[in-house]
């Protein structure tokens, strides 16, 4: 069976929507992940045939990303050497990242096949053309599929076995400031759905607990990712920003619903049969991924919680 590495250096949201390459890619290679320390705990549910090499790459950091003398080159060094001794025959990237195919080149792996920009199509033996401009993120993940002769399907987890009582699951969290809509709203949201019949429960970020508990809410922060994953497998619908949990919630099998702010749902909406979202308000700059040029992210604030309700009762009634 030939070794194929896959690199994904970004957050728990991007490896879940490269899920279902990475399922099915394992019934025909052996699959080494390259990927932040997260993955270890992801693949314990998700690819449990996966090797995962747990790696931060100092590129993928909101803040001093190019800081070069910080880098930490000699853990880079010493996992560049552990690659190379899994002798991989194939490697891939889902990103139009020359730093990734930097890597790709340096594993030592004959094949090599990206998505090339800004030259690195000199790192790569088969560069791939760019995926439609309006096509899912998940697009990418499908265009190596069919480079390496796989058929990638995006069937939703089983759910048979798990607790038939209904369950709203609401996490607050992103990871960046402009996809966090308002505390209040969340807490208006969930106050209707209970009186709607919908038991919810609330999820946040560590730096949200206390603005929940100053409006009288009780809001659980979990511990670490295996907690979160046990609160997502458990509920009937997640409804959050967008963010990491949404899309590993999609992975997991839970119908999701996703209040957009500076980003466009045809590129990251989850990937599930029955993922739902409000889009954010218009605005000349969107998209902005992590960025606004405002002091606030209007397009997302401009969401009122009778819009979402609006949205999210017709949604919930066809999941139950």
């Amino acid at each position: 069976m030939k070794t194929l590495l896959v690199t994904e250096f970004w957050g728990v949201g991007d490896l879940a929507i490269g899920s279902a390459f990475l399922q099915t890619a394992s019934r025909r290679f052996r699959v080494i992940l390259l990927a932040k320390p997260h993955a270890v705990e992801l693949a314990k549910e998700l690819w449990p045939q996966i090797t995962v090499l747990p790696v931060i790459a100092p590129w993928t950091q909101f803040t001093g990303k190019y800081r070069l003398r910080r880098w930490p080159w000699r853990t880079l060094q010493a996992t560049l050497r552990q690659i190379r001794r899994q002798k991989p025959r194939i490697a891939v990237s889902a990103r139009r990242d020359p730093r990734d195919h930097f890597v790709l080149r340096l594993s030592g792996a004959p094949r090599r096949i990206g998505f090339p920009r800004w030259g690195s199509q000199l790192l790569l033996t088969e560069p791939l053309a760019k995926v439609p401009p309006d096509a899912p993120r998940a697009a990418q993940w499908e265009a190596l599929g069919r480079a390496l002769g796989l058929s990638i399907l995006h069937s939703p987890r089983s759910r048979l076995g798990q607790s038939p009582q209904r369950l709203a699951l609401l996490h607050s969290g992103a990871a960046r400031p402009v996809r966090v809509w308002p505390i209040p709203r969340f807490a208006q949201l969930a106050s209707r759905l209970q009186r709607t019949g919908w038991p919810t429960q609330i999820l946040c970020d560590p730096n949200q607990r206390q603005e929940w508990k100053s409006i009288g809410h009780l809001a659980h922060c979990p511990a670490n990712l295996a907690e979160l994953i046990r609160h997502l497998k458990n509920a009937t619908a997640f409804i959050g920003n967008d963010s990491g949990p949404g899309h590993l919630a999609a992975a997991l099998g839970t119908p999701t619903f996703t209040i957009f702010g500076p980003q466009r749902p045809q590129w990251f909406l989850p990937n599930h049969p029955q993922a739902a979202c409000i889009e954010g308000k218009p605005c000349p700059h969107k998209p902005c991924f992590d960025y606004c040029r405002f002091p606030k992210p209007h397009c997302l604030l401009n969401n009122s919680t009778d819009e979402v309700s609006q949205k999210i009762q017709p949604w919930l009634q066809q999941l139950h």
